[in-house]
């Protein structure tokens, strides 16, 4: 259909820090204290989602949690 109209979003959706990387040709540019913001945002994104999904999926979430007792149980020190 070319006359179809589509609609100019002038923010786009999409996730922060997944836009262009800026140019970085041997990676010594990048700061020690860069990298671990960079980590520690990941890190506060993946717990932020493993406590939507426990939220969204409850059974799935206390197998889980039963099943990660029985191996701490079960581990051999």
């Amino acid at each position: 259909m070319p006359d179809r109209k589509f609609r100019d979003d002038p923010l786009p959706r999409i996730w922060p820090g997944t836009g262009p990387m800026p140019d970085r040709t041997d990676g010594a540019d990048e700061s020690d204290a860069e990298r671990r913001r960079r980590r520690a945002r990941f890190l506060r994104d993946l717990a932020e989602a493993r406590a939507l999904r426990d939220r969204v999926q409850p059974r799935r979430a206390k197998t889980a949690r039963l099943r990660h007792a029985m191996r701490m149980r079960t581990f051999r020190w």
